[in-house]
């Protein structure tokens, strides 16, 4: 798994194949299949070997303190490894160190005062994000030249004035300035756990 992931991490997971991995470990594809059963069965390894990764111990002096903690520590795994959402999301059942990452996750909102039933509705609540990633609703990372950005408002300026006005603004530094993935994702973060401590006082 470790050979893994360094082949995702320099090539891409699509990248990972039997064959592949057996050049780079110098062996010959078919004695993987005594460690794993399939392509897919690895992917889930290697999903699962990135998920153990994450450190679940917590210093916080409170539920939010700790969930913020655990969050931010699974945030720098998947910084480290960009390709990890992908994989997660592609597992078929969660490994070992998934089931041991959400029972770390579930223990903090449990010993923090949450019942059953809020904690059920934080997990879902929190979704990809307890792991790190969130799925946005588009790619807003790039930038739009000057032309670029005159024909799009030439184009949608009636028709979608508010998507236009949003375009611009984040483009080019106006009202909001350049997207930030790791300021968005805190800010968001925050905002959820302000909500579930509203949530708990209810």
């Amino acid at each position: 798994m470790a050979a893994a992931i360094e082949l995702a991490d320099r090539d891409g997971i699509e990248s990972i194949s039997m064959r592949k991995l057996a050049q780079e470990l110098g062996v010959e594809a078919m004695s993987l299949y005594t460690h794993v059963r399939n392509k897919a069965d690895l992917l889930d390894g290697l999903a699962d070997a990135v998920i153990g990764q994450i450190p679940t111990s917590t210093d916080g002096a409170d539920w939010k303190a700790s969930l913020r903690q655990i969050v931010f520590a699974a945030r720098g795994v998947v910084l480290r490894h960009p390709w990890a959402p992908r994989a997660v999301q592609a597992q078929t059942a969660p490994g070992p160190a998934a089931l041991h990452y959400i029972n770390a996750v579930i223990g903090i909102l449990r010993e923090g005062g949450f019942s059953i039933a809020q904690t059920h509705h934080a997990l879902h609540i929190l979704g990809s994000r307890v792991l790190g990633f969130t799925q946005d609703l588009f790619d807003d990372s790039g930038d739009l030249e000057p032309e670029a950005a005159a024909s799009l408002a030439s184009a949608l300026g009636q028709s979608h004035p508010y998507a236009v006005e949003m375009a611009l603004a984040v483009t080019h530094a106006g009202t909001l300035g350049p997207c930030d993935d790791d300021a968005e994702f805190e800010f968001a973060l925050e905002f959820i756990l302000d909500g579930l401590a509203r949530l708990q006082q209810s």
